[in-house]
């Protein structure tokens, strides 16, 4: 699988039906393994953080989320075929584990927020089995690990507790569910519970939803300063790399 370096993280060349069918292979084939979705801001995060960035690149799958991250492959001459967000690849992953009638875990958000995402996804998705839910105010990871156990596991956890934590628990306890495929999502579960609206689709197309964003919680503000700071970072390193080759 081909690959993109963007300041030392490695995002997969891949687009939305090659991810997903990526994830339905390992899940068929009970390879275990957890997917990333990093957005500009957290391959900032990366850049001061080693250790983080090595949770990043050890996914068995490490996708785009966020226009920032094309654009900076662009600037820097790697190959991404385009964005696929982690709602996108969690929409389509679960209607195809629907088919089959796969087990889903649902762990993060505040109390009550999964319990009214698992009714919301069954009636999207028939045919898909939540086989539990579990908040993410836990004080203990085991406190998770044991939910997910003990509800039976499942092929998939969407693992919704926020960057860097959701990254650290897929990596440390991943060898300890009952589950093959750990997906760290983000705030995602508060969309499907519809406590949080996703950007309109002409926002999404045109790879805005960070402005959509920005006008529903301008509190944002100073993390959204992130985004022009990274593509100042890819340029400048572009800028380096052909100075280097010319010297050369």
């Amino acid at each position: 699988m081909k690959t993109a370096d963007i300041m030392g993280v490695r995002f997969h060349a891949v687009t939305l039906n090659e991810a997903v069918d990526c994830a339905m292979n390992r899940i068929h084939i009970k390879k275990k393994g957890y997917i990333v979705t990093p957005n500009p801001e957290i391959v900032y995060l990366t850049l001061d953080d080693p250790f983080f960035r090595s949770l990043i690149n050890g996914a068995a799958l490490v996708l785009p989320d966020g226009i920032g991250i094309i654009y900076a492959a662009r600037i820097l001459g790697q190959a991404l075929y385009g964005r696929v967000t982690g709602i996108d690849f969690a929409d389509l992953l679960m209607h195809r584990m629907a088919q089959e009638q796969l087990r889903l875990f649902l762990l993060g958000a505040k109390p009550g927020v999964a319990e009214q995402a698992a009714e919301n996804l069954q009636k999207k998705h028939p045919g898909l089995i939540i086989s539990g839910c579990r908040d993410g105010y836990f004080k203990d990871a085991q406190e998770a690990v044991n939910a997910v156990n003990a509800a039976g596991g499942a092929e998939v956890v969407f693992v919704c507790l926020g960057a860097p934590k959701q990254e650290q628990f897929m990596a440390e306890w991943a060898d300890k569910l009952d589950a093959t495929l750990l997906c760290g999502l983000g705030g995602s579960l508060d969309v499907f519970a519809g406590t949080v609206k996703r950007a309109p689709a002409v926002f999404s197309k045109l790879g805005l939803e960070w402005l959509y964003r920005l006008y529903k919680e301008p509190w944002r503000f100073r993390r959204m300063l992130k985004l022009p700071l990274f593509l100042l970072l890819a340029i400048r390193q572009r800028v380096f790399s052909k100075r280097k080759e010319g010297s050369s």
